[in-house]
């Protein structure tokens, strides 16, 4: 059975974009983003929400990477090799290999999504994954504790669950940026 694993780059007080929508203080250096691909090798499916896909088919409309560092070609061909689904009300078509769109968040059909499935799943977004926590569905949180504190907007957590979780490990960065990766207790 794979795991769904809820990974996000989150400011100090706990957002993922500032009031005006921002996350540019959120790109990681070289070092962060080779250690983010070491981990998102696992990752066979990305489950993400309109706003998250859009962001991130940069990865796949840019075009050509050639010209770019070997951390950002690298990232790009994870993200080009998984399957994605995309959970919108308003998105008519997609931009991106590999990828449908369900209209809903449907529970059951993700449980057997992770029971066939036979690499890990990702799913992007806070007010997707708050659906998925509150469901009891995300088996794994990976955090990537940015150095800023931007004093409000869109939050990592959206609320609605309560969860005793257990640290399976951190790593600090020269940078500042700080990863925690959690798994609930057991």
């Amino acid at each position: 059975m794979s795991k769904l694993i809820y990974t996000m780059i989150a400011s100090l007080d706990g957002y993922v974009a500032d009031e005006s929508g921002d996350f540019g203080w959120a790109e990681p250096d070289a070092s962060v983003h080779a250690f983010i691909n070491d981990l998102e090798r696992s990752v066979g499916t990305y489950l993400c929400g309109r706003r998250m896909y859009e962001v991130m088919s940069w990865w796949e409309t840019v075009g050509d990477l050639s010209h770019v560092p070997p951390h950002i070609q690298d990232f790009a061909k994870l993200w080009r090799a998984a399957d994605k689904v995309v959970y919108s009300s308003t998105l008519s078509d997609t931009s991106t290999s590999q990828t449908r769109i369900e209209r809903d968040f449907d529970v059951a059909a993700v449980e057997r999504m992770k029971s066939e499935a036979e690499r890990d799943i990702s799913i992007g977004g806070p007010t997707l994954a708050s659906a998925a926590i509150a469901a009891g569905l995300v088996d794994e949180y990976q955090l990537y504790v940015a150095p800023v504190i931007v004093g409000g907007g869109l939050r990592v957590f959206l609320g609605g669950a309560s969860q005793d979780l257990e640290l399976l490990g951190e790593r600090r960065f020269d940078n500042g940026f700080v990863y925690l990766s959690y798994r609930l207790r057991p």
